[in-house]
């Protein structure tokens, strides 16, 4: 049990950690849309490097916030029988729909945008405009890591389920 409890340990440490990163982005994102909205209304200047920018930190924000969202239990949830159940009957929900439903939904994005992410890392994939950031693979490697994450995160919820379902712990559902 310890070797386990230290896995699910480290999975829910790192994405708390990636929680913490996130919540930098934000105002990182707040900070280049007011940078943007200052250059364009006040002084008469665009650049398409800050105005993407913002794209890349809004898709860092939602890609990655998704295992965080499902640690902390923001995500969505059809919820009219499930806040009545038991600790037990939480666990095999969480339990049945991770193995059923988040595992295989996070290999069917990896496996399709793999060839994708792959292509664009070949060419180095640059903005279309001028100007803009050259580095367009980077933000479609999000496609790679965002199942990556979310898969870890319901690993860690999976595991979790199961020890309540065996009655080791209470669990957090």
């Amino acid at each position: 049990m310890k070797f386990l409890d230290n896995i699910l340990q480290g999975i829910n440490c790192f994405t708390q950690w990636v929680g913490r990163v996130i919540a930098w982005l934000c105002l990182m994102l707040v900070s280049l849309t007011v940078l943007v909205v200052l250059l364009r209304y006040f002084f008469g200047m665009g650049s398409i490097a800050v105005q993407e920018s913002v794209t890349y930190v809004h898709s860092t924000i939602f890609m990655l916030g998704l295992a965080v969202a499902l640690q902390c239990g923001g995500h969505v949830r059809v919820d009219i029988f499930y806040r009545d159940f038991s600790a037990q009957h939480k666990a095999w929900v969480n339990f049945l729909g991770g193995i059923f439903f988040l595992l295989p939904f996070c290999g069917l994005i990896l496996f399709s945008s793999w060839d994708y992410v792959l292509a664009s890392w070949a060419i180095k994939e640059t903005s279309a405009e001028s100007g803009g950031i050259a580095a367009v693979y980077l933000l479609k490697s999000l496609m790679i890591l965002m199942p990556i994450t979310l898969a870890l995160q319901g690993l860690s919820q999976i595991l979790s389920s199961l020890l309540c379902i065996k009655g080791i712990t209470e669990g957090d559902a």
